[in-house]
């Protein structure tokens, strides 16, 4: 992203949560770097969690529907 990067990005949405009292919105990292370093950093900026490349699908799909599941609303 030209403006801003994704540690930025989602500092800023976590903040506007709060303000607002939004429901959390979801996010994953889709990142080269894979460094305990920055996934811990990822993750302590409000990130739940960090998939790395090259992306393996299967792990991918797991880490949507881990994030996804807080948003289900039993019937």
């Amino acid at each position: 992203m030209p403006e801003m990067d994704g540690l930025e990005a989602t500092r800023r949405i976590r903040a506007e949560e709060l303000l607002r009292g939004l429901v959390r919105t979801p996010i994953l990292a889709l990142t080269a770097h894979a460094s305990r370093a920055h996934r811990e950093q990822c993750l302590a900026e409000g990130m739940d969690a960090v998939v790395t490349k090259p992306v393996n699908l299967p792990t991918l799909l797991m880490e949507v529907a881990a994030a996804m599941e807080c948003r289900v609303q039993p019937k």
